[in-house]
């Protein structure tokens, strides 16, 4: 810092007065000499920087400022592109004392030349008798610290370690580099964005929560971007830009520090904010509205005669009065309760009572609120109040026989007792509002379901629970909703509540205590005591040039980019687009932070902020072996469901679907260079062909699992209440949680090894999930073909497990799962997995709890439902079958199987799709097996175990058909037309012929033909049927899937032939490379890769 002349020990530069006077204006046609030899202004380092003469030798032209004398110009390209910093100053001002010392000791007053410089300068003496004629200036060598020729003007370049990235437990971009122009970003059709979870759980040694010290919290003045590792540092530390927006900060003297040799700080070390992507800050008084509030939980419970039947009510009395003493906040901690039918009960929670005080308000055009300070207290005041209403609770209402419910007035009533506080809100319901402020009405109509217009019924009719949402989320109140539904309760409208309020909707459809209560109990008890951040907004910013665009998840948006959620929790998902707001950058990287202000349970104010650099390149080939499929099909997935809302389910798969297949056919166009004004292609294969990069193999499969997901499949037989169970769902997952939904994970029971259930070293090569590191069983495609009568099969998707069992299932086996030897004779609803007893149970339970337990042991993990399923069973199997995404389904997008579908993203651009599937070919047995040819071969499938994969319909339990109609009576809709003659044919399965297999039906397109037992299931390979000779009943409706015949009629038939083994895609690895090495140049078939 003594190389700057005019700059005292103290940090301050001397002021006008102190030094010399200040200038007299420059006359027109006065010049200077510079010296001969090299540049006129060499540039020192640590001397700010040397302003050449301007054209024409003379100062005169160059801009005044009015009492300064020479103004320098801003920074900005000097000589070929070249950036320099502007010179030292001190409280934003510069004295001409500055200006001369900086620019080499050179005295501006003089208005004919210059005097020499004082011994001792750098600047050379001009030669006696030179002539006193400016020169051009030579070219400059020297670069102000943290710059680099060719660097676009304000941004540094400062030494970017792009490997210092967020947790992958937090933020997940699609890509890890980013197009320099909206142009080749449009033509690729990549979703650049990112999936956030900015609440996630981390370990102490990968966040850092930091105390300000005297210099606050530092932020760049102009766009409020925190410090953070990427920022640049200028003129030894006194200075940093942001990597944000590019202006220059003062660095404050309480947080100066000296630079190295490569620019950094010398106290990186010792400054988290400085080397980790992920840190806290202790918030300051400045951060807060109001003083931090106690956290407060409030429940309002419906007790409806429909609630007190079902078991709803004994078990959320159970789930809450275990959940007390983990509550978070301690002895701050507040509770509440209100329960309503057609008429709203308040509790009285007066410190000392023994028991609660009900008070009853009928009167629901006129609601009051009695006794409104004792509604809400703190639990360690009123414990024995709180545990005996808990207690009472299930029997309080047994004979209730009323089976309204008037929901909007209870949560009038709630959010009256919560207003002044905010907190979590958990809504439980087990009927359609009837009565008061937000009643609904039926809208289920069964014509719709299946045609553009369904979309109709996905989107609220009234905009209460909407209007109703935007103020609990102003007054700090998150809903968290539980439905318990029999019949049609119109989740379209009920989930505006927790959509606006950054809460979670979670629907347990014809609810069992003994099959569901498990499941909603740790469910429940998981949203109460997980770590939840209170109060809290969160903005994400990035490089200027580029914009988010869109947010997905649940929250309530102010202005337009800034996120208010009442409550954030591990279970908060946030997805965004991000797009070019210029044509083109010129940034080597861009940078992407986010911000999460919040209060603890604890009640301090803190802010978690995670930053991440994004390399950009020009370069086609290197942009799309960046992408992400994971998470690129998690983002398409957040981005049809705001399409499927706002237009229909049709233009939702669509996109999906044309998104991949765009997305494919860039990834094999390769880099274009132009020659002679012409665009050339270039080719990176011998055969002149480019590959589908290996990171993207996956994405068609995940594609078509999307397709064929309960959240956009087609067709009638999906209820609306379910369809938007799963959109809400989809929208707070992760991307392992979504994946995991989309397609699920299938394993052989009975051909699980002896180490299979057991916790394995982290060190062996094996596919392991769970805290425990329990090691998986034998993975299966998911194609009914690979079932087998004689086998067991455990199939998971995250929400629900289902155990599929044959009809000649191991007697031996049955007996140690279930206690019984025969599946004959025996309800499947009444049958239970033994968890312990025998070696066979214990190890299954240990998968089966592994498979739903969380990495962090302080996150509760949720208890599945356990759903058994006997083969031959059609009304359970139709459902189950949904999973199944290898094969074809009969909806718009869905008639494809993963090989086709594969085929048809292969096809080069402009080219006819594959035709759907048609009338059998020769040489398959009459039933619907296309004619085999060689390009449709696909390599056999390697056994191993099943990596995390897309689920199947969420834990909605089987929908009834609406009344007033059937599932599958539709017209038939989008199922796309047939190829005209001269084009390709539709990809088929190799050998015609093949030995009988057992398996049943190759989809949910319609029950399993009866056969004896001890027969095997049909034989299928999820064709179409094809046209029988003759028929006895009407033919299967083409609009989606066929509900199970009446009991005692005959079941359909015609189904095709499964392909011989080996056919299909390749099974996952058992090693454990991420990704399946492509078959060849023609096809690429991948499979997903072992959970990470």
């Amino acid at each position: 810092m003594s190389n700057y002349p005019g700059y005292n020990p103290q940090g301050q530069f001397q002021q006008p007065g102190q030094g010399f006077a200040p200038p007299q204006p420059m006359q027109p046609g006065t010049g200077f000499a510079p010296p001969s030899g090299g540049s006129p202004f060499p540039m020192q380092p640590g001397q700010g920087f040397a302003v050449p003469p301007p054209p024409g030798g003379s100062f005169a032209s160059a801009p005044m400022q009015p009492g300064r004398g020479f103004a320098p110009p801003p920074p900005g390209t000097i000589g070929g592109g070249r950036t320099a910093p502007p010179p030292p100053m001190g409280g934003g001002s510069m004295s001409m004392q500055n200006l001369n010392a900086a620019m080499g000791g050179m005295n501006l007053n003089q208005s004919n030349g210059f005097q020499p410089p004082p011994p001792g300068s750098s600047v050379p003496l001009p030669p006696p008798g030179s002539a006193q004629v400016p020169a051009p200036p030579a070219p400059m060598n020297q670069f102000a610290p943290g710059t680099q020729p060719g660097a676009p003007q304000g941004f540094v370049d400062a030494d970017v370690d792009f490997d210092n990235i967020i947790p992958k437990e937090i933020f997940r971009s699609t890509t890890s580099t980013l197009p320099t122009s909206a142009a080749m970003a449009a033509s690729c059709k990549v979703p650049t964005g990112g999936i956030l979870r900015p609440f996630s759980n981390l370990e102490d040694s990968e966040m850092d929560v930091i105390q300000p010290g005297a210099a606050g919290i530092i932020r760049c003045k102009r766009c409020r971007t925190y410090v953070n590792p990427f920022v640049g540092w200028l003129e030894n530390g006194r200075r940093w830009r942001c990597n944000i927006c590019t202006q220059l900060n003062e660095t404050p003297s309480a947080y100066f520090c000296h630079l190295d040799e490569k620019n950094q700080r010398r106290d990186v070390a010792q400054r988290p904010e400085l080397r980790q992507t992920v840190v806290e800050w202790v918030a300051p008084s400045e951060y807060m509205v109001r003083a931090p509030q106690a956290p407060a939980f409030f429940f309002v419970l419906d007790v409806s005669m429909n609630a007190v039947r079902t078991g709803m009510l004994a078990s959320a009395a159970s789930a809450i009065k275990r959940s007390l003493d983990d509550l978070p906040g301690g002895e701050r901690t507040m509770v509440g309760f209100i329960t309503f039918d057609n008429a709203v009960h308040y509790y009285s929670l007066k410190p000392g009572m023994a028991n609660p005080q009900m008070l009853v308000v009928a009167d629901l055009n006129e609601l009051f609120v009695p006794l409104p300070d004792d509604l809400l207290v703190y639990l360690k005041d009123s414990r024995d109040a709180v545990e005996s209403f808990l207690d009472n609770l299930p029997t309080m209402f047994v004979r209730n026989t009323v089976a309204d419910s008037c929901l909007g007035p209870a949560l009038k009533a709630a959010f009256t007792v919560m207003k002044a506080i905010g907190g979590k809100m958990s809504v439980f319901q087990s009927t359609i509002p009837t009565l008061g402020d937000g009643a609904l009405k039926s809208r289920e109509n069964s014509r719709l379901m299946g045609t553009p217009n369904e979309v109709k019924l996905l989107m609220p009719e009234v905009t209460w629970y909407k209007d109703t949402a935007i103020e609990f989320s102003r007054a700090q109140i998150s809903v968290d909703m539980y439905l318990f539904p029999n019949q049609y309760i119109d989740v379209a409208a009920l989930c505006e509540l927790p959509k606006l309020t950054a809460g979670n909707l979670h629907s347990y459809v014809g609810f069992n205590p003994q099959t569901d209560g498990a499941k909603f109990e740790s469910r429940l008890h998981r949203s109460l005591t997980q770590q939840t951040a209170f109060e809290a907004v969160l903005r994400i910013r990035c490089t200027k040039g580029m914009r988010i665009s869109n947010f997905y998840g649940n929250f309530f948006i102010r202005g337009t980019d800034l996120l208010a959620l009442p409550n954030c929790s591990a279970d908060s998902v946030f997805g965004f687009d991000l797009v070019h707001d210029e044509q083109s950058i010129n940034t080597p990287y861009v940078t992407i932070q986010s911000a999460l202000l919040y209060t603890t349970s604890d009640g301090e104010r803190r802010i978690r902020v995670a930053t991440q650099v994004l390399k950009t390149t020009s370069r086609v080939t290197e942009f799309m072996e960046s992408v992400d499929s994971e998470a690129c099909a998690t983002l398409l997935a957040k981005q049809a469901m705001s399409v499927a809302i706002k237009s229909n389910l049709d233009n939702a798969r669509n996109r999906l679907q044309q998104t991949c297949v765009d997305m494919i056919n860039a990834s094999k166009s390769g880099d274009k260079r132009t020659v002679s004004g012409y665009t050339v292609q270039q080719q990176s294969s011998s055969d002149g062909g480019q590959k589908v990069p290996i990171n993207m193999e996956l994405l068609p499969l995940y594609t078509l699992s999307l397709l064929k997901n309960v959240a956009f499949r087609g067709g009638t037989d999906v209820h609306p209440d379910e369809r938007i169970s799963a959109h809400m769902l989809l929208s707070s997952m992760y991307v392992k949680d979504t994946l995991t939904f989309i397609h699920p994970r299938l394993f052989a029971i009975h051909e699980m090894d002896g180490r299979a259930g057991m916790p394995v070293s982290e060190g062996e090569s094996y596919e392991t999930v769970g805290r425990n590191n329990i090691l998986l069983p034998q993975g299966v495609g998911l194609s009914v073909d690979r079932l087998n009568s004689q086998g067991a099969y455990l199939l998971d998707n995250g929400i629900d497990t289902f155990v599929w069992l044959g009809r000649a299932s191991n007697p031996a086996l049955l007996v140690a799962l279930f206690g019984v030897d025969s599946l004959d004779n025996v309800d499947p609803n009444t049958m239970k997995l033994i968890t312990s007893g025998n070696d066979v149970a214990s190890r299954l339970n240990s998968i089966v709890q592994a498979l739903h337990e969380e990495a962090d042991p302080d996150l509760p993990s949720v208890t599945p439902k356990i759903q058994i399923i006997r083969e031959g069973d059609m009304a359970l199997e139709a459902r189950f079958f949904w999973n199944f995404v290898e094969d074809r389904a009969q909806f718009n997008g869905g008639t494809y199987s993963y090989a086709e579908f594969m085929e048809f993203c292969n096809k080069a651009p402009g080219s006819s799709p594959p035709a759907p599937p048609g009338p059998p070919g020769p040489g398959a047995m009459g039933r619907g097996v296309p004619t085999p040819t060689p390009s449709a071969t696909m390599p056999p499938a390697p056994r191993g175990p099943m990596p995390p994969g897309p689920p199947g319909p969420p834990g909605l339990g089987h929908m009834a058909p609406p009344s007033g109609g059937s599932y599958g009576s539709g017209t038939n809709y989008g199922i796309p037309p047939a190829a005209p003659a001269s084009g390709p044919s539709p990809p088929s399965m190799p050998g015609s012929v093949r030995p009988p297999m057992s398996g049943p039906p190759s989809s949910g397109m319609g029950p399993p033909t009866i056969r004896p037992p001890g027969s095997g299931p049909p034989r299928m390979g999820g064709g179409v049927p094809p046209p029988q000779p003759s028929t006895s009943g009407p033919s299967p409706s083409s609009g989606g899937y066929r509900m199970p015949p009446p009991p005692g009629s005959a079941p359909p038939s015609g189904y095709g032939m499964p392909p011989p083994p080996g056919a299909g895609y390749p099974s996952p690895p058992t090693s454990n490379a991420s990704y399946a090495a492509p078959p060849g140049p023609a096809r690429q078939y991948g499979m997903p890769p072992p959970p990470r």
